[in-house]
């Protein structure tokens, strides 16, 4: 059975070779479907995409052209076809000679879609969320600089696992296990798997070790006071968000 699609949303990362061509090479195909298309192209400046709506997502670039085009997208369960222009991609496995027999494979019905467990992010500064994100890699804690170890205790649910001195700590869902927290010496988990990684990142103790926890459970990560560093929240590597001392960060 066919599937229908009636309006595409294209994100580009024009900083990629050959991208625009692409975006137009997609566009006349996309008009001469029928099919309706709104193009958000990006060169580097940050953009905030307003999407209503869409049948699917174009995703034109490289792994970070996706990540940031799922966070946009999130909220509205958007299928993405992610188009590599790179020379590799964890993410991005289409080649921009492939994409439109991939396309046209999954509207025919002949491809399923691989969904990705994503990260809800909520930082609480005096019991108040300041700002929430979504993240389809990983969200990190860490010290604002190099090699300056923080503090951070760390509850799942009600229950105390302790409190980290580390370089910082790794919040990653199971597509962002191939990314920093496997440099950190994290596990790799099976893209489908309904489970987190709690990686603490160059921890003092050897007993601090990566976890793998349920993704039904609430993890809270509170920034101790009396910090030697300012400390920064990171999402997917793109976005930064200065934390403060006693905000509570949960996931």
């Amino acid at each position: 059975m066919g599937i229908k699609i009636s309006k595409a949303v294209i994100i580009v990362n024009l900083l990629k070779p050959e991208a625009g061509e692409l975006v137009e090479e997609i566009k006349n195909y996309l008009e001469k479907k029928n099919i309706t298309f709104k193009v958000f192209a990006y060169s580097g400046k940050p953009i905030s995409p307003k999407v209503k709506n869409a049948d699917m997502a174009f995703a034109i670039g490289g792994d970070g052209t996706v990540l940031f085009c799922a966070r946009t997208l999130a909220s509205r369960e958007i299928p993405v076809l992610a188009v590599n222009m790179g020379n590799f991609g964890f993410i991005t496995e289409v080649s921009k000679d492939e994409w439109k027999e991939t396309f046209d494979d999954y509207v025919a019905g002949k491809l399923s879609v691989s969904k990705r467990l994503m990260l809800k992010v909520s930082v609480f500064r005096n019991e108040k969320i300041v700002r929430s994100f979504y993240s389809l890699n990983d969200a990190v804690i860490s010290a604002y600089g190099i090699s300056k170890m923080i503090r951070l205790s760390v509850e799942l649910d009600d229950t105390p696992l302790g409190m980290y001195r580390a370089d910082g700590i790794i919040v990653a869902t199971p597509t962002g296990s191939t990314a920093y927290s496997a440099a950190a010496g994290g596990p790799l988990l099976e893209p489908d798997m309904d489970a987190l990684l709690l990686n603490p990142i160059c921890p003092f103790s050897l007993s601090n070790r990566p976890l793998v926890i349920d993704s039904k459970k609430r993890i809270n990560v509170f920034v101790d006071k009396d910090q030697r560093a300012d400390i920064i929240l990171t999402i997917d590597g793109q976005t930064v968000f200065p934390l403060k001392e006693d905000d509570r960060v949960v996931f």
